[in-house]
């Protein structure tokens, strides 16, 4: 699964980001609600866990304004409020299911698989993206071109995805690296380019034509193109 993870508090956020990604889910971080749910609005993802008490915005207001734009995404709230009144708040404002702290990380995971399960049954996930002949199969996680399978790393699958729900649009470094890596970006460090030029090679092995353009002094752009 992509996972939106909405959580203010450093350690917790850590714990679960670890504990997910080593149960083969790919964790994208926000520290506050105002930052997770422009995150929440401007990327695809499987499953949100929101935190209630958050800088900002809350947990609420976040799962309020996802509905209110029609992001189905599902809604995993944590909370340490745990009594009837606050999970019927919590449910009536559009989430979908309600995690006491502290609570048991198997606990967790059982709860975002059934969560994911529930949705494909609904038809909430979209089972595929596809641009200027790539074609992204989320179920499955596979990328083919024109046909043709393309073998990513994990790494690659995600920074591939996010630039397909922004094709079109300018992303910067900064962005690219909160929303794949799940951190503030090191402007010394050179992780997004190095990545953006291994998944470049895959996408244009045989000579196609390059998709993923550079843009000076800011960040890439996934845009149809000739050959280079």
């Amino acid at each position: 699964m992509r996972i939106l993870l909405i959580e203010d508090e450093p350690k917790i956020a850590g714990f679960i980001q670890k504990g997910l990604g080593e149960n083969g889910h790919s964790v994208t971080t926000a520290y506050d609600g105002n930052t997770g749910l422009s995150m929440a609005m401007e990327d695809v993802h499987d499953l949100a866990i929101v935190d209630l008490m958050l800088p900002g915005i809350n947990g609420l207001e976040v799962c309020r304004a996802m509905r209110a734009a029609q992001v189905d995404t599902p809604v995993l709230m944590l909370t340490a409020l745990g009594s009837t009144d606050n999970k019927v708040e919590g449910l009536n404002a559009g989430a979908d299911d309600y995690l006491v702290k502290p609570f048991h990380f198997r606990e967790l995971v059982a709860r975002a698989e059934a969560l994911l399960r529930r949705a494909k049954k609904a038809g909430k996930s979209t089972k595929t993206k596809s641009f200027a002949g790539i074609v992204v199969n989320e179920d499955l996680r596979t990328v083919t071109r024109d046909g043709n399978e393309i073998p990513l790393t994990a790494r690659e699958y995600n920074l591939l995805c996010y630039f397909m729900v922004n094709a079109g649009r300018v992303v910067s470094r900064a962005q690219i690296a909160s929303a794949v890596w799940g951190y503030e970006f090191d402007p010394s460090s050179n992780v997004v380019d190095v990545y953006v030029n291994y998944l470049r090679n895959k996408l244009e092995k045989g000579g196609k034509p390059r998709l993923l353009m550079t843009v000076t002094g800011f960040g890439y752009l996934l845009k149809e193109a000739t050959n280079p």
